[in-house]
């Protein structure tokens, strides 16, 4: 105990102008700013080889084995769990600090080929696995990031469903399912609405996957559109689904419209809100809500948000689903700049500790933005990520058998704000039991309205499922 306290104390000392140095330095902001263009082709000489093809599941195992081999210390290939017919959920993690927490600096994702059939992300994660490894002894941009984050990369969380996927097709479902024919973006726990459907192993598997490492940022990587998708994927409200989709707003809501703008402004395309064929929507900017889109049920990027305060984005990068493997190249430099960038808003907002008062890390304490009724925790070590935009705000701290404390603070554009926080403990001087807040007084019962019959019934249903989420 002593060592980590004596690690925290310096971590403190440090991490404000480490953050300060390398989040919003001038010379490693903006792609025209770094000393290695991203949209440049780089240099593959030292790495093992990947061409611009599809590769089977055996293929891919071998070129990540491969990788981890020759840049041990850089990379770390694990296994999430198996998939329906026994193949491996592979993981790799590119940093400076691959095989373990690194105190203090955030942990990110991307996970693609949820739908087998969409096979593009699939491959443009192994080609940034190939990007990172071999230009963070070149880029400054990439060595900040390695430096300050954990990167982990899934390229196929539906290995079944790509296997009987075929080239080419670029509208067809064949493929999209995993071996028991789910929809593994369907399979999710869902906040407004129950979801019936059996969980599945890969589903299962993402699961423990993030209540085990506490992700702050994610990418869940799709095809067959063009646009950045951010929650809520679902809505309170199914009553009017078949006539308008409207937009289901999260307490996040500025936040992931930035993030999403992040991504589709540094793409080559999406921006430009282009539609994909005729008569599919157009999305000004390239960005949209995902339930405006269409409404889903058991999505994983609205899982990730409500259930682990992890802000997850989904990305459509490419109309064709799984277009022709010459056509690669192509996807890759359209993406490759969005891709590393995104990644790097997660070190926007606000990050620290909670600590006790004898600098012991506080776990699992409550970490809620006044006006963003969505509850963050602390890690083991006490740590905390808050993605914001520059601005004031004020953030309640609570945990259990300490007194609640509220912090204000400012967020400014130029490094992330630095909070560390110590509670105090509750315990009475007598010796009397721990402090626990009240609860919340009852509420009054709600007065009947003349209105009667089925329209009355849901409209009164809806009010109550948006009190008891946004209080």
């Amino acid at each position: 105990m002593e060592a980590r306290k004596k690690l925290f104390l310096i971590y403190f000392m440090l991490a404000g102008s480490t953050f300060a140095q390398s989040f919003h330095n001038p010379s490693l902001n903006g792609a025209e700013e770094t000393s290695t263009n991203l949209g440049e082709v780089e240099s593959r000489e030292n790495a093992p080889d990947l061409e611009f093809q599809y590769h089977d599941h055996d293929q891919m195992t071998r070129y990540l084995r491969a990788v981890s081999a020759k840049y041990p210390e850089l990379t770390a290939l694990y296994s999430i769990g198996k998939s329906v017919q026994g193949r491996d959920l592979w993981v790799m993690v590119v940093s400076v600090s691959p095989y373990e927490h690194m105190i203090g600096k955030p942990d990110v994702k991307y996970v693609a080929n949820i739908h087998g059939n969409e096979a593009v992300g699939r491959e443009l994660l192994l080609h940034l696995i190939q990007y990172l490894v071999t230009s963070y002894a070149t880029d400054p941009y990439v060595k900040w990031l390695l430096d300050n984050t954990r990167i982990h990369l899934m390229p196929s969380m539906n290995p079944d469903g790509f296997a009987i996927s075929r080239e080419g097709q670029c509208d067809t479902i064949h493929g999209r399912h995993n071996a028991r024919r789910h929809d593994l973006n369907r399979n999710f726990p869902d906040f407004f609405k129950a979801n019936t459907k059996q969980p599945q192993p890969e589903t299962e598997a993402v699961k423990q996957w993030i209540s085990k490492i506490q992700f702050v940022l994610s990418g869940s990587l799709h095809g067959g559109a063009l646009v950045a998708s951010y929650p809520f994927d679902n809505t309170p409200s199914s009553m009017f689904q078949n006539y308008e989709h409207t937009p289901s707003i999260s307490p996040d809501d500025d936040v992931f419209k930035h993030l999403s703008l992040v991504y589709s402004k540094n793409h080559a395309k999406m921006s430009r809100g282009v539609s994909c064929k005729s008569g599919s929507p157009r999305f000004e900017n390239g960005i949209t809500n995902g339930a405006a889109w269409y409404p889903l049920t058991g999505g994983m990027q609205d899982y990730n948000y409500l259930w682990h305060g992890c802000m997850e984005v989904t990305l459509e990068i490419s109309c064709c689903k799984y277009p022709p493997a010459h056509e690669l190249p192509k996807y890759w430099q359209d993406n490759k700049q969005s891709l590393i960038k995104y990644l790097a808003e997660v070190h926007r907002g606000a990050h620290g500790f909670v600590m006790d008062e004898n600098n012991n890390p506080v776990e699992r304490a409550a970490i809620k933005i006044k006006g963003r009724d969505v509850n963050y925790h602390t890690t083991n070590f006490g740590e905390f990520w808050r993605i914001l935009l520059p601005g004031t705000y004020r953030m309640d701290i609570s945990a259990e058998g300490y007194l609640p404390q509220e912090v204000e603070f400012i967020v400014i554009d130029s490094h992330p704000t630095l909070l560390n926080v110590t509670l105090r403990s509750a315990k009475r001087i007598d010796g009397g039991p721990y402090y626990r807040p009240l609860p919340p007084p009852p509420r009054a019962p709600p007065v009947p309205t003349p209105s009667t019959g089925i329209f009355a019934s849901l409209t009164n249903s809806f009010n109550n499922m948006v009190s008891n989420f946004f209080g």
